[in-house]
């Protein structure tokens, strides 16, 4: 993994003529992490986007280093293929075939390769978002709602997952409802703009 950093300075989003936020400043480097707050509609979602690089922001600017990988709710598997396959079309284009088996491996997905990402449950469908994130070696983590989904035992590895991205240099900015600990986590919570 390459070093990783995220940096948003001033940034503003606008979604469907409606100001989110604006005036966010957030400095990640390796290591740190980020969990984002906030009621409903409020643009945590957005955030994610705009870090990744799937969005512009209004106004602001945002710089990054490093791969970047997202998880959001949409686990973007093909539900058609078996997890194998649809893991390995993601490795292909990320460059992390060699990490793919033991990514999955990981997560807990040892032995599903061959089941089709339909017949998978909930939990396992974001396991599996998770392995293709691994796989990826990006070192910067945007996941949305991770916890979503998952038994307690899989928010436990989850934390884990995390925890060890970041003690390899890596930074991950987390949106969540759910409780998710992030040790030393910069608290970044999200108000519509007065």
């Amino acid at each position: 993994m390459s070093a990783a950093s995220l940096r948003l300075s001033e940034v503003a989003c606008v979604r469907g003529g409606r100001m989110l936020f604006s005036g966010l400043d957030l400095m990640l480097g390796p290591g740190d992490a980020a969990l984002v707050s906030g009621p409903n509609g409020i643009g945590k979602s957005s955030l994610l986007r705009l870090a990744a690089g799937l969005l512009k922001p209004f106004s602001g600017r945002i710089g990054r280093v490093g791969g970047v990988a997202l998880l959001a709710e949409d686990h973007a598997l093909d539900p058609e293929h078996a997890l194998g396959k649809a893991l390995g079309f993601w490795a292909a284009i990320d460059g992390g075939r060699d990490g793919l088996s033991a990514a999955i491996q990981r997560v807990g997905l040892g032995g599903l390769e061959p089941v089709p990402v339909r017949l998978l449950s909930t939990g396992q469908r974001k396991r599996a978002g998770l392995a293709r994130m691994i796989a990826s070696g990006a070192g910067l983590w945007l996941l949305d709602e991770p916890a979503n989904g998952l038994d307690s035992e899989g928010v436990a590895m989850l934390e884990a997952l995390i925890a060890e991205h970041r003690a390899a240099g890596g930074v991950a900015l987390v949106a969540s409802h759910s409780p998710i600990a992030l040790a030393d986590a910069q608290q970044v919570r999200l108000e519509r703009p007065a």
